[in-house]
């Protein structure tokens, strides 16, 4: 399936911001540039723009043109980084076991959450991670193989999952959600959680180059996790 043209204009946009080519506050080109680069119409060209800035990356001012917004994902309620750098700040120390690392094809529910073709190739890990020796979080991933094509040939038990993702494709937008919940028999396992104690699960999809890049779910004991932030 061929990608669709405002598509490729959005990736060229991307591309361009990832690369240090336009920064914080550049003007990237007109939309009248965009036309005669891409031999597109301009309602094309106008639909990219326009998700862009509906997306945080780009920002438009009437009569001045279009620039490159300021980078505001890592102002969430919930910092994106990574759960070895949250144990090490405590000082504290870190250790994972890769419990899957391989790849799957989509059903109909992971398509729908990676915005993916029925069928098309996910990789999947299931990490669980150490605080001291105590298991303090099974980190449920899929990512796209499009935006991250070396995720398999990583080493999980030396580095995370989220500090590869943040070199291989850097972060355009996040979006999540917490809630508690009662933890199936795999996780409470795993978790060494008592038979009543509840799980705090955070559900987290992350947007890099137009495109979902993972999708996971991170699920902790409540009676050894909390979630904290500031705005």
């Amino acid at each position: 399936m061929s990608t669709p043209a405002y598509q490729q204009i959005k990736d060229y946009v991307l591309a361009a911001i990832h690369a240090g080519e336009w920064r914080e506050g550049d003007q990237i080109p007109s939309e009248n540039e965009l036309v005669r680069r891409f031999g597109v119409a301009r309602m094309t060209v106008n639909r990219a723009i326009r998700e862009l800035a509906a997306e945080g990356v780009l920002t438009r001012s009437q009569g001045a043109g279009t620039f490159v917004a300021a980078t505001k994902y890592q102002s969430t309620l919930i910092e994106i980084k990574s759960i070895a750098d949250e144990i090490r700040a405590r000082g504290h120390i870190h250790s994972a076991e890769v419990l899957k690392l391989q790849a799957v094809k989509a059903d109909a529910a992971l398509a729908a959450e990676m915005a993916l073709a029925l069928g098309s190739k996910l990789f999947h890990s299931l990490i669980l991670h150490y605080e001291n020796g105590v298991p303090i979080q099974l980190e449920d991933r899929w990512v796209n193989p499009a935006l991250a094509p070396d995720y398999l040939g990583q080493d999980y038990t030396r580095s995370t999952p989220n500090e590869y993702l943040m070199r291989a494709a850097p972060l355009a937008r996040v979006e999540y959600r917490i809630e508690a919940s009662r933890p199936d028999r795999t996780a409470r396992a795993k978790l060494a959680m008592e038979r009543d104690e509840p799980c705090l699960v955070l559900h987290r999809r992350t947007f890099s180059a137009g495109q979902v890049a993972s999708m996971v779910r991170l699920y902790h004991p409540a009676g050894r996790y909390q979630f904290s932030g500031h705005f």
